[in-house]
């Protein structure tokens, strides 16, 4: 089964998840806001994804974190950020078991087996 990584009130996240609901693909929600984002599930997603390519800049979160916390993200403050702020990976993220795919367009899960 798949698992889709995001926030509920997230419109990429909606249509992600309608798209799956559509194609009847079954898939686990988890909410990076209620359920959180632990250490290792972090670091089991940054096996699959460039950390830089998770962190998502262009966030709310992301606009209101101080200066400091923006200056100089490297790969490591980027995951410490990450780790107090979840919303501040890019979703959605679905985990198909052999990838993880990283945002959502439409048609993105077409292919997907369901």
């Amino acid at each position: 089964m798949f698992t889709l990584y995001g926030i509920k009130n997230c419109d990429t996240c909606r249509k992600a998840r309608k798209a799956m609901d559509g194609a009847g693909i079954p898939y686990q929600f988890h909410d990076l806001r209620e359920d959180g984002l632990s250490a290792p599930l972090l670091e089991a997603i940054l096996e699959r994804v460039p950390v830089m390519t998770l962190l998502n800049k262009r966030s709310t979160t992301w606009r209101q974190l101080d200066e400091a916390d923006k200056a100089d993200v490297d790969a490591n403050k980027a995951r410490e950020l990450m780790l107090a702020h979840p919303t501040l990976l890019k979703r959605p993220l679905l985990d198909t078991g052999d990838e993880i795919l990283v945002g959502y367009r439409d048609g993105d899960y077409d292919n997907l087996p369901g």
